[in-house]
């Protein structure tokens, strides 16, 4: 089998995994005590540069980086992201670090509460501000989540290095189409159930987005209720919730090569906060949301309290695709057959609170 390196986020710690052949090995913690909100595994360079966003309760928020899968790590002199002083904000946590696509090689991008963008040139040495998003005239509306307001969600496009989609909890979708020199709401179709006005331009509680393999305009949209789908980069979003037991989450993943095929993890309910039916579930389209089917076999059978948080499921880019997830249980699942079948790969762990997956071999 294909050789995988796995990272996980937790409470306190990052372990990192990894697949020789068909045999797991799992270690850590690194970042003992530290909460790990982020991690990105870059492989666009040489060597696969593994980034990570620590939060120490004593030393704060930063960013660090590996060139040699773990086993040492860099920490910029100066901090990675912050604040310029104009903003008068400061950095309380970076909520995700994308590297861009391979037309731009050393762009990445970080994602903080509160919310903001920053970028970078040196794969993620050192960031600035993208100013444009931070000074959006309806940045004074936006209303921090019941997690804080943070930029959590971001995507490029594979096409065109100046397309970015960003997501911020609870201010929606926003796109820029010319590197981030300016900024659209993009929310159309998207529901905000919680709002005298459920259908504002701007305002939803977006949970997280997921872009389709085969074509880069089709996202796919988990949100504070709803499950949603674009065909135009964001632009419109029709519901395709039908046929899940329930439309609240936070995970959405899409499959790393097939057309039309998305993961997502439902959870009972805003105001109970487990799986759906006390079911550990994952759930997969096939046909762009048109229909659901369930994913259990080798998962837990009896009834279940694992909430799997946003980050919390992703994808390899293997063939077939391994699929991960872990859960608020200290529960950690894989797939190596597209979700079809799982094994429990760690327990008792502490909060997961993401997960990335790349092939390196």
């Amino acid at each position: 089998m294909t050789d995988v390196l796995l990272t996980v986020g937790t409470r306190k710690g990052l372990f990192i995994g990894r697949r020789r052949g068909g045999e797991w090995e799992l270690d850590g913690p690194h970042f003992n005590a530290q909460a790990v909100y982020s991690i990105a595994i870059d492989t666009r360079g040489a060597v696969p540069r593994l980034l990570v966003g620590g939060d120490s309760l004593h030393w704060g928020p930063s960013v660090f980086h590996s060139d040699d899968l773990g086993a040492t790590w860099g920490e910029p002199k100066q901090p990675a992201v912050k604040f310029p002083e104009f903003t008068e904000a400061s950095l309380e946590r970076v909520w995700q670090l994308h590297p861009a696509a391979s037309e731009a090689p050393g762009v990445v991008y970080a994602g903080t509460e509160p919310a903001a963008l920053f970028r970078s040139e040196d794969r993620g040495e050192s960031f600035e501000l993208v100013r444009p998003l931070w000074e959006h005239p309806t940045r004074s509306q936006w209303v921090p989540g019941g997690g804080g307001e943070g930029l959590h969600t971001i995507i490029t496009d594979p096409r065109d290095a100046r397309a970015v989609t960003v997501a911020v909890s609870t201010a929606g979708v926003f796109r820029s189409l010319d590197g981030g020199a300016s900024w659209t709401p993009s929310n159309k179709g998207v529901s905000a159930v919680f709002l005298p006005n459920p259908d504002p331009e701007f305002g939803q509680c977006v949970h997280k987005i997921a872009q389709d393999a085969a074509d880069p305009d089709r996202l796919y949209l988990q949100n504070h209720w709803g499950v949603f789908r674009s065909d135009d980069a964001g632009a419109n979003w029709s519901d395709i919730g039908a046929g899940l037991p329930s439309t609240f989450g936070f995970a959405a993943a899409a499959h790393p090569h097939r057309a039309d095929t998305a993961y997502v993890f439902p959870i009972t309910a805003d105001s109970d906060r487990v799986p759906a039916e006390n079911k550990c579930r994952v759930y997969r389209t096939g046909d762009a949301g048109k229909s659901w089917e369930p994913l259990s076999t080798g998962l837990p059978q009896e009834p279940h309290y694992g909430t799997v948080l946003r980050d919390a499921l992703c994808t390899d880019d293997a063939d077939p695709a391994g699929v991960y997830f872990g859960n608020r249980n200290g529960e950690l699942f894989a797939s190596a057959d597209d979700g079809d079948s799982w094994q429990m790969l760690a327990a008792h762990l502490p909060d997961v609170l993401c997960v990335r997956a790349a092939v390196i071999g």
